[in-house]
């Protein structure tokens, strides 16, 4: 009788394991139309030049207009002009504000909405003190058998030439697209949130004209390869359908300062610390935002079944995964705005207590927050109410772009004709910050992808020393960028 009592639940196990297998095995990627892409052979070597040579422009720009050398845009915009012919004769071109660039290529079909693809021009300085640590010189563009060595090898002008190069060869090859195809090139993304930004008076000029896109294609996360033994073995192309908004915070706390030698308990400096301690143990609430469940779901389609026994049941998991998630710094940008205290001030000299020590602390808003939400953040969070806030360098975080778009799906089929079966292309939350979050007035399908083969470990170094890009990634980019204009551009 005993063991009786085991039957029925052991068999309601069973059989519920059955279902949870079952329900993973069918859990597989959905079918993908490849695009038919051609075979023409492009000239690596003469690309990989090319962007040697756009590297070497030192295009740096600045929070204010006043410190940047205009004659290295100039330097880089008659360059690009010399190095594509078909491009300076086929599309016209404007230099918008100080030096963004606005081309046109015209369509067989005027009534259809254009496209957009972006890039900028400009790159990050490198940081002082540390011009000695790099391989080979940051502006040199050095060229070995594997690598293009530099600043803005990933970041972005890798992006641009590649974009010029596509367009310049399907020129050549007597293609032109049904609907008017617009290459913007800003001149300062890298400010982020400039209030003289390139991008935001290219839109401007979108606003004035009456011109509305039908898609936006910048920069995002690259072609990335995932690896993990027994788990999954597949390329994510991760597609930012948005981005974070941005905002630094000064906080200052108000004391009476004073000389060291009559130091109070609590000195202005030792309060504000307090105030550091108190924003770095409240952080924001955590969500659970819809995107999350595509790009988990996509990407666990491509898994072994382990892993797809696990993403399939991902609605019932949601609350242990957002609290894992929650704990891990680089995944926590994904469910929740993030606080940086980067910035501190204090008093002018040793001997003099601080009247004003300050901290300034960078956030990045979750879609859903804001900069109002924010500030209501700090002032609720913050024990000591002797405060002042002061806010710059703003914007919002920007709305998600559908996924079912022309321009989403050019993508997919783009890269499951260069990796059949073995690319998950997923939506994505954009951390940082790219010129595409001004473009909301004129258009809904914003997406942000780099497709660029390259390593994460090559990926994160963006920004850094030793900035490079192996040559046999432009190969594919240029590929890419041919095959998405052809495919986006379609009327159909």
């Amino acid at each position: 009788m005993k063991s009786k009592k085991w039957i029925i639940p052991t068999a309601t196990v069973a059989a519920a394991g059955t279902a949870v297998v079952a329900k993973a095995a069918a859990f597989k990627p959905k079918k993908i139309v490849p695009a038919e892409v051609d075979n023409r052979e492009i000239d690596v070597k003469k690309v990989a030049e090319h962007l040697s040579k756009a590297i070497q422009c030192k295009t740096i720009s600045m929070p204010y207009d006043e410190g940047v050398d205009w004659g290295e845009f100039d330097k880089l915009q008659s360059f690009l002009d010399e190095a594509y012919p078909n491009v300076a004769k086929t599309l016209t071109k404007e230099t918008i504000g100080k030096a963004s660039l606005l081309y046109r290529w015209e369509g067989k079909n005027p009534e259809l909405e254009p496209m957009a693809l972006l890039s900028h021009q400009d790159v990050v300085p490198v940081a002082e003190g540390t011009e000695k640590d790099w391989t080979y010189d940051a502006f040199s563009g050095h060229i070995d058998d594997e690598f293009i060595w530099g600043r803005g090898a990933l970041d972005m002008k890798n992006h641009l030439i590649c974009v010029m190069e596509a367009v310049e060869t399907l020129i050549e090859d007597g293609f032109q697209p049904d609907r008017d195809v617009y290459l913007c090139f800003g001149h300062n993304e890298e400010t982020v949130a400039s209030s003289c930004s390139g991008a935001n008076s290219i839109v401007q000029t979108f606003v004035e004209r009456g011109i509305h896109l039908d898609s936006v294609l910048d920069e995002g996360s690259a072609l990335l390869r995932l690896d993990i033994p027994g788990l999954i073995h597949t390329y994510i192309a991760a597609i930012g359908t948005a981005e974070k908004g941005y905002v630094d915070m000064k906080i200052t706390m108000h004391d009476k300062g004073g000389h060291t030698s009559a130091s109070p308990k609590h000195s202005g400096m030792a309060k504000l610390a307090n105030a550091v301690q108190d924003l770095e143990n409240n952080q924001f609430q955590s969500h659970w935002l819809p995107f999350l469940d595509e790009l988990f779901g996509t990407i666990g389609r491509h898994a072994t079944l382990p892993g797809r026994i696990v993403m399939s049941n991902l609605p019932i998991l949601r609350p242990v995964v957002k609290k894992v998630m929650s704990s891990i710094g680089e995944a926590a940008s994904m469910v929740r705005t993030v606080t940086s205290v980067s910035q501190c001030e204090g008093s002018p000299a040793p001997n003099v207590l601080p009247q004003r020590p300050s901290i300034t602390a960078n956030f990045r808003m979750l879609p859903g927050d804001t900069t109002e939400d924010v500030e209501a953040h700090i002032r609720k969070v913050i024990k000591n109410k002797d405060i002042e806030i002061e806010r710059f360098s703003t914007k919002e975080a920007t709305k998600f772009s559908p996924t079912d778009s022309r321009a989403f799906k050019a993508i997919e089929s783009v890269e499951e004709a260069f990796h059949p079966g073995e690319v998950a292309v997923a939506p994505f939350l954009v951390m940082g910050g790219t010129d595409a979050c001004f473009y909301e007035p004129v258009c809904e399908n914003i997406l942000r992808f780099a497709p660029f083969n390259v390593t994460l470990e090559l990926f994160l170094n963006t920004h850094a020393t030793n900035e490079r890009l192996p040559i046999a990634a432009l190969d594919e980019a240029v590929r890419f960028f041919r095959e998405y204009i052809k495919k986006a551009s379609n009327e159909n």
